[in-house]
């Protein structure tokens, strides 16, 4: 396979495990026992693997565990307590809920009758797909799948519909459409506690290191006024700085409801698959009165879809990426708890204190922002970025006396922006640049641009929301 060095793995293996072998050998630091450094070299050596990929992200979590059971850095019940956690399967739950989505076909229906609906110029067809992408954001925790399974081949159709093509033809509406809905995607995965994969994991760890608790309503209030915000500005904005030439678009409604003639009414498995995902919402916005369990409100949503043969149990064990996930999510989720519960995490946090002294809380928060945002340029995974760096800078905020709410989800929003920056740091970034409408001095350019507005929408539109709300 494929890593940063290209072909070769050689170089991948070496560091990987040279980041665990220099760590483990250097002497214990004062403050620290031995078991918690031993963990934390793993760890690191954990994350070296999730950005070089040597081998698969699973192989790498999975040797990981077995190699901390064998040293002693973990003991056997506790490394297969990294499949247990609830974070995990709520991660797996929302996978399984995607895989109804794009099977039914529900998803590009939704996205079909909101282009209908208001796409009759380049704006608000944009607006309509960020529309589409926000209805179905609380089920699909893949931005791959969400943003380039679904709405990616209704872009590339409208644009070619209107004789845009990669090359001279780009600007007349492919490249505007491209950037936007890539960059709107990213606000969506931010706005939901289930649209990135990435999320549940960063609320695992603020609740183990923090012990902060973020429930799935919880994150959508925070989230709601800056993130629709940003839904708005970005793609007028673009308007403004990176136009398309076709401005008017009212052969896209033509081409919406053609689509949805052939697709024809909706089937029985949409119309469950419909009801299960309000029941759903409806469940996760109610879970802190009515007590349920996030994870146990998917179980029942999946139960359902089974029951009703919407998925059957070959669609379950066929979703590769909900079990790969299990795995290095988990095994993930678990050294970070253990790297707290072994000390590692608080004597880290009291070095960062002795740092801070002087330093102002809101000048933490920024930092903590902006370092995580601009540090994506070296990663080319969301999730392995909230891995490596999640856990240290939700600790920066919290150190200068931040609240720890917003300590933890200012950064949390930043693991899912971050992606806007390279044509490689998220998933669907390689198929949007990959389509070849823009040229990646402009994806760059444009993505640099988009990351300034990201700090002044959430840190500053963000900052006052959440202090009306009373986090500060």
């Amino acid at each position: 396979m494929k890593n940063l060095f290209g072909q070769s793995k050689l170089p991948a293996i070496i560091l990987t495990l040279g980041t665990v072998l220099v760590l483990w050998f250097i002497p214990v630091p004062e403050g620290l026992n031995l078991q918690a450094w031993r963990l934390f070299a793993i760890f690191m050596g954990t994350v070296v693997g999730f950005m070089l990929q040597p081998v698969e992200l699973g192989t790498v979590a999975f040797v990981a565990m077995v190699f901390a059971a064998l040293t002693g850095a973990l003991s056997f019940p506790q490394v297969l307590s990294a499949f247990s956690g609830s974070t995990v399967w709520l991660i797996v739950s929302a996978f399984i809920l995607a895989r109804a989505f794009i099977i039914t076909g529900l998803g590009r229906r939704i996205a079909y009758i909101t282009m209908r609906a208001f796409g009759d110029s380049s704006l608000k067809l944009v607006y309509s797909l960020a529309l589409s992408d926000l209805i179905i954001g609380p089920a699909i925790p893949s931005n791959s799948a969400r943003a380039g399974g679904l709405v990616f081949p209704i872009v590339q159709s409208l644009a070619e519909a209107f004789d845009s093509y990669p090359g001279k033809s780009a600007r007349k509406i492919g490249a505007y459409l491209v950037v936007c809905v890539f960059h709107l995607d990213l606000v969506v995965s931010a706005m939901f506690l289930t649209a990135m994969v990435g999320n549940p994991i960063a609320v695992g760890i603020a609740k183990k290191v923090l012990d902060v608790d973020i429930t799935w309503i919880g994150w959508f209030v925070a989230a709601v006024v800056p993130g629709t915000v940003a839904l708005l500005a970005i793609p007028y904005v673009l308007y403004k700085v990176y136009p398309p030439e076709i401005k008017e678009t009212p052969e896209a409604k033509v081409i919406a409801a053609k689509a949805l003639t052939d697709m024809g009414p909706m089937s029985r498995s949409e119309k469950y698959l419909l009801f299960v995902f309000v029941f759903l919402l409806a469940l996760w916005a109610t879970a802190s009165i009515t007590k349920i369990e996030v994870t146990l409100i998917a179980f029942m949503g999946l139960a359902i879809l089974l029951l009703t043969r919407v998925l059957s149990w070959n669609d379950v064990i066929s979703e590769k990426r909900a079990w790969d996930t299990l795995v290095w999510v988990g095994s993930v989720i678990t050294m970070s708890d253990y790297l707290n519960k072994t000390g590692f995490i608080p004597w880290f946090s009291r070095l960062l204190e002795n740092q801070m002294v002087g330093v102002g809380m809101l000048t933490a928060v920024v930092l903590s922002f902006v370092i995580y945002l601009y540090s994506h340029y070296f990663f080319a995974s969301m999730s392995a970025h909230v891995t490596a760096m999640y856990a240290a800078l939700i600790t920066l905020g919290a150190a200068a006396g931040a609240p720890a709410f917003i300590s933890v989800f200012v950064v949390a929003i930043a693991s899912n922006i971050c992606g806007c920056l390279t044509h490689f740091g998220t998933g669907p970034a390689p198929v949007y640049f990959g389509a070849g409408y823009v040229d990646q001095k402009t994806w760059w350019k444009i993505g640099f641009g988009v990351s300034l507005m990201h700090i002044v929408i959430w840190l500053g539109v963000g900052g006052v929301w959440w202090k009306i709300l009373g986090y500060w």
